[in-house]
């Protein structure tokens, strides 16, 4: 999908700044956001780009991290959606669809596709961005990415898990996080001594 003169930001890499405009559901205004600005403020940044407002898939996604926002933002982080739907449609699909009465996050307006092909999520024979799903850290470095296609919905519960995760292992670098770990588990803190040995380690 990503055009081939341009080189997505992959884990692992800095994400270079980038501004969009914004509808904000909790006090019902328009504004801007970027990426600059929530590192300033020590954010985690939780990106959620979905095809486009008024659509089926989308309109479960959105209700679902609708009910996990206050856990994102409790976690220290800020969960963006993103289409390259205007942001007056934004304001009209979140006044229309009943699912997202409880939508409080920022939605973001990426109508160039600009940042959903620096994210290398862009479909250029659609103009709409596909199901990609980014956690960057504070410094402006993603560190976990996910990619479906139009007609596979995620799991907020499973961003969140994996945003507690990495804010975790950033705290404790001399650690790593087991699968479907969850806040409050064992980890693992790699050595030669548990070479062979993990079932034990975490028991």
């Amino acid at each position: 999908m990503a055009h081939p003169c341009i080189k997505p930001v992959k884990v692992g890499q800095q994400v270079e700044n980038f501004t969009m405009e914004t509808y904000i559901p909790t006090d019902f205004s328009f504004g801007q956001i970027s990426l600059e600005q929530l590192k300033k403020q020590g954010k985690w940044t939780v990106l959620v780009f979905y095809p486009a407002d008024f659509t089926f898939v989308c309109s479960t996604e959105l209700a679902d991290f609708a009910d996990k926002y206050e856990e994102f933002m409790a976690a220290g982080a800020e969960l963006i959606t993103v289409s390259t739907d205007t942001q007056f449609t934004h304001l009209a699909w979140r006044r229309e669809e009943k699912s997202l009465e409880k939508a409080a996050y920022i939605m973001a307006a990426d109508r160039t596709g600009t940042v959903s092909k620096m994210f290398g999520v862009y479909d250029y024979a659609t103009g709409l961005a596909l199901r990609g799903t980014f956690i960057i850290n504070p410094e402006g470095m993603i560190v976990a990415s996910e990619v479906n296609y139009y007609n596979v919905g995620r799991s907020a519960s499973e961003t969140l898990r994996k945003l507690k995760a990495s804010i975790y292992v950033a705290r404790h670098p001399e650690q790593a996080c087991p699968a479907n770990w969850h806040e409050g588990e064992k980890t693992l803190t790699p050595s030669p001594d548990i070479v062979g040995k993990v079932y034990d380690a975490l028991k």
